[in-house]
């Protein structure tokens, strides 16, 4: 593997993946933001997308030690602080020569990009999340080869896999090939006039906290979007190709491409294949995460089992280099196949856990206490929850295959969350009672906190002070969970209820919301 530009970064990458490195390559109109500017709070519709340098991340320690001495004491890094601080060194930008005349960029945007070199052109595959970003790439692409775009290949349809297109297309008129159904998931929420996942997107990436409450994405450095429409918002080219049909070999400016449809994160899914390179392009039915098998912004239901059958497919190619939508690629055959065989077991473990524990009759709340990974997976770095978690997809399973109703005969008509908690605070001998064990319970028990806290709002859904209670109970649960998406969504849920009390006691008839 050798890499043919990288950034500064603060983390060391692990000493399998240390490239080989000359000077950086001009990454043109990427904007990073000064140190300067790093302490200000930055609302996401004045913010462009953004690779945080690494004044960002010294700043973002230090203003977190400078509020700790606020408070008292400094607060030590928790485990999963410390753990997605190392992850860093997977987000340290670079071209990493996967092949010979295959290149893969990492650290520009969110996602990888990759470019094959053919005979008198070029092939690319994904194409950033912005079109700064794709500038970046294609700056650095332009230092290996200045031959044509012939085609380029989006794996999916998530928008940060596909907005570049216009950067990459240039005046080339390339082939753009997509699986058919491009785009689906986002034309089933819009057709169903569903808006909330916007919101919510925003919480899981972080997008309205400021630059020293993120760390990063899990899969992805920290980045603030500067667009309109929602999470799913995609303009510029379309495909001009689409894959029907289970597998398709093209013939590419000398190369051979195989294009093979792939459920699994989407239902437009298709992985790449190059067999006389030996190279598999997962889009992202990998990353080195456990996956999102459910995204906390809302999705349908993934088809687990089909993600496992692309997955084994993907192993039955026997790569000698994997690209994953996100992170940096593994290589080596041995190594490739390893870790595609690891990914695929963890994620059929959980399913047939889930499945097994569905028959007896448990509910989700039982199933998340007794389905984990096995120690030999869940110590594997790659299958560690950075991205997605265990207990989302556990969750996810059992209502994708049940729906909604647990099997509780409890549950078929409970009462509501209002009449619960007015028994629950005559239990407790009164609000205020309820009032002083939530507070209580903060430094030890922060989940307990945010529970009371929502039985005092159900009661009153202006109570200001509840507001301000519960905000801390996620910011206290955000430092010890490490898959990010959680992490943001928690600190930003804090950040939600400290606004609505802020409204609330100034007499605005704004409610929280949460």
């Amino acid at each position: 593997m050798r890499a043919i530009s990288s950034s500064q970064c603060g983390a060391a990458l692990p000493p399998e993946e240390q490239p080989v490195r000359r000077e950086p390559v001009s990454i043109g109109s990427l904007r990073a933001i000064s140190s300067s500017q790093c302490g200000a709070a930055l609302p996401p519709e004045e913010q462009p997308f953004r690779r945080e340098p690494v004044s960002v991340r010294i700043l973002r320690a230090s203003l977190f030690a400078i509020a700790s001495l606020w408070i008292g004491t400094v607060t030590a890094a928790t485990e999963a602080e410390r753990l997605l601080e190392a992850r860093q060194a997977e987000f340290a930008q670079a071209v990493i020569e996967v092949a010979d005349g295959v290149y893969t960029a990492v650290g520009f945007g969110v996602s990888a990009s990759s470019m094959i070199v053919g005979d008198d052109g070029l092939i690319i595959i994904d194409t950033q999340v912005d079109e700064v970003a794709a500038q970046g790439v294609l700056t650095a692409f332009r230092e290996i080869s200045d031959q044509p775009v012939r085609a380029i290949v989006l794996t999916h349809g998530h928008p940060d896999h596909v907005r570049g297109v216009r950067v990459f297309a240039g005046e080339d008129r390339p082939q753009v090939w997509a699986r058919e159904g491009f785009g689906s998931e986002g034309r089933w929420l819009g057709n169903a006039g569903l808006t909330i996942q916007n919101l919510r997107g925003a919480r899981q990436g972080g997008f309205l906290l400021k630059p020293e409450q993120r760390i990063n994405n899990g899969v992805a450095q920290a980045y603030w979007p500067k667009r309109g429409g929602g999470v799913f918002a995609v303009s510029g080219p379309k495909p001009t190709h689409l894959l029907t049909g289970d597998r398709r070999s093209l013939n590419i400016a000398g190369v051979r491409v195989d294009l093979v449809a792939a459920d699994g994160e989407t239902g437009d899914q298709l992985y790449v294949w190059l067999p006389d390179r030996q190279v598999v392009f997962a889009g992202d039915n990998f990353y080195k995460s456990w996956p999102n098998l459910y995204a906390i912004r809302g999705t349908g239901y993934r088809d687990v089992r089909a993600w496992i059958d692309s997955l084994s497919r993907m192993i039955l190619e026997r790569p000698s280099a994997l690209v994953g939508g996100h992170t940096r690629p593994v290589i080596g055959a041995d190594k490739a196949v390893e870790v595609l065989t690891y990914y695929r077991d963890g994620i059929a473990s959980i399913f047939e856990q889930t499945i097994a524990g569905m028959n007896r009759g448990l509910t989700p709340d039982q199933l998340v206490e007794t389905v984990k990974l096995p120690p030999e997976l869940a110590e594997l770095d790659y299958l560690k929850p950075y991205y997605g978690n265990v207990e989302w997809a556990v969750c996810a399973i059992f209502t994708g295959y049940l729906g909604w109703f647990d099997g509780n005969a409890s549950n078929l008509f409970p009462l509501s969350p209002a009449e619960e908690a007015h028994r629950v605070a005559a239990l407790a001998g009164g609000v205020e009672a309820l009032r002083t064990a939530a507070s209580e319970a903060l430094s030890g028990d922060p989940q307990w906190t945010a529970q009371l806290c929502d039985r005092l709002l159900a009661l009153d859904p202006r109570d200001a002070a509840a507001m301000r209670l519960k905000a801390d109970a996620p910011d206290a649960l955000a430092r010890e969970l490490l898959t990010a998406t959680g992490r943001n969504y928690y600190m930003t849920a804090a950040l939600q209820l400290r606004r609505g009390a802020a409204k609330t006691t100034s007499g605005d008839s704004e409610s929280a919301g949460f």
